[in-house]
Order: C-alpha cells, then structure tokens, then sequence
C-alpha cells in the first residue's frame, strides 16, 4: 500500500453460487454501503467474490465485505494478512463470518466447514434461528467505532450464533442475550455444542475488534436484508412470517451509524 492510493475501499458482496442471492439482497447492501462511502467521497472498486482481491488490495486502503457464500482461499488468505499486516483495515459484515458449507446426514441445516478465513476473521459462523427483534448492548462506548451508539440499541435480525477463534486478541464491542425463546435445536447435532456462548451461559458476541499487525479487522454479525423474490425462494418454513421486503437493522439509525463509523475508522479519518 502506498500513501497515494491509501484512502481507496474495496468492496466484495455477493453470494455462492456466482450470481445467487444465496438468501441475501446484495444489490441493497452494495448500494447502501456504496452511498455511505460516497458521504466521505470514498472511491471505491466492487468485486462479487474474493477471487481477485490481491490484484484490489494492492490500490486499497479498507476492504469491506458483505457476502453469502464466498470466501478467500488459502492464498487469498495469506494475501489479505499480509495486507492487513501492512496497515489495511477489513469491514466484515453478516455473512462473512459463514463460507463452505457441508450437508449433515438427517438435518435440513448445513454445518459450516472451518478454513484459513475463521482463523484470520476471528470468528466462524455455526447458526441463526429465525428473524427477531432483539437488543444490542454495547460493551466499549468508548471505542471509535462505537462513538454515539449509548449503551444499547434495538434492531430485527437475524440472531447469529458465532465462536470466537481467538479470544485473547479480540476487544468485544458488540453483544447481545437473546433470551430462552430464542435457541437453535440443531447447534448441538451440528458441531457438538454451541461454542457461541460466553462464560455466563447466556451472551453473544455480535461484533469485535482485532489487530493485525499495522492493521485490523472489525466485524459486525448484524445486516442481513432480503426481498420478495429472495425470500420466495428461501422460504421452507410455511410458519415463516418475515415480511416479504425485510432490512432489519439497514433501517436502523444505530447500524448506519456504526457503518459510518466504521467506514472512518477504515480509511484512517
């Protein structure tokens, strides 16, 4: 990364395969995060996957992702560190903790298979039970990426169950106990246990910070939106009531607000 070109984003979203929503509206969620960059006049290139991230990285100061499905390889992987080691900084939002998926025999649910990606993430995607309101307690206002947020914020979204791979390197900033009512029956068939849970049994993380290098990564599990024909063609459930339109916390004053945070403490404001 050079000084001139320092200020530039990436942005990778879409789904798995090419082309597929893979239940996500990227086309609202591209947009909305290219309109937010355009506030700071950003610029900006978009890919749909990770396949040409070097070639990307290399002109880039902040890459963001919002993605179902894709996921860098190994050596896209060892391309993203030694950028982040240099002083990038990576946005990773929703589904990017998530990647290759394996079918479980008897289960309708697929179980995330782990890759080089969790491990330099810091986090691995195992479930979500259906769409629902929830709050988002803030556990580091004092953090640039938090300014303004309070101590907490309400959203509807979807409630990810994700494990930590390195606690010890993750400053927490987001977390949420959803209550007894929402739990997912297959955690357990699926990987054993749910590793999702902090020490008190009950909290979530839903977002974190951590260093690497000269850089660092931010990612927030919160985002996920969908439209009717999305939700048409993801829906199993006869009892699903989700709305046909559904953005969740992108109607969110306090979501907007962290992705404008965010988005600053990317390119180094």
């Amino acid at each position: 990364m050079t000084e001139k070109n320092s200020g530039r984003a990436h942005l990778v979203a879409g789904g798995f395969p090419p082309g597929s929503p893979a239940g996500h509206d990227h086309d609202y969620a591209r947009l909305r995060l290219s309109q937010l960059l355009a506030e700071r006049e950003v610029p900006a290139s978009v890919a749909g996957d990770f396949a040409d991230v070097e070639k990307w990285l290399a002109v880039s100061r902040f890459l963001i992702t919002y993605v179902a499905g894709p996921y860098p390889d190994a050596a896209e992987c060892r391309a993203i560190e030694n950028w982040l080691e240099a002083g990038g900084r990576w946005l990773a939002l929703h589904g990017t903790s998530g990647g290759r998926a394996e079918r479980v025999e008897g289960l309708r649910q697929r179980r995330t298979v782990k890759t080089e990606h969790h491990a330099l993430l810091g986090s691995f995607f195992l479930t979500h039970p259906p769409i629902c309101p929830f709050r988002v307690d803030v556990r580091d206002i004092d953090h640039p990426l938090t300014r303004g947020l309070g101590s907490s914020f309400e959203v509807e979204d979807e409630p990810y169950f994700i494990e930590l791979q390195d606690p010890k390197s993750t400053r927490i900033l987001l977390s949420a106990d959803y209550g007894p009512n929402v739990t997912s029956p297959t955690v357990g068939a699926l990987y054993g246990k749910d590793t999702s849970l902090e020490p008190d049994g009950r909290t979530r993380v839903l977002g974190y910070t951590r260093e690497i290098g000269e850089g660092g990564i931010a990612y927030f599990t919160l985002g996920h939106c969908h439209n009717p024909v999305i939700r048409a063609a993801s829906n199993s459930d006869p009892g699903d009531r989700t709305p046909l339109t559904f953005r969740g916390s992108w109607e969110s004053r306090a979501f907007i607000e962290l992705l404008r945070n965010a988005i600053a403490w990317g390119v180094g404001a």
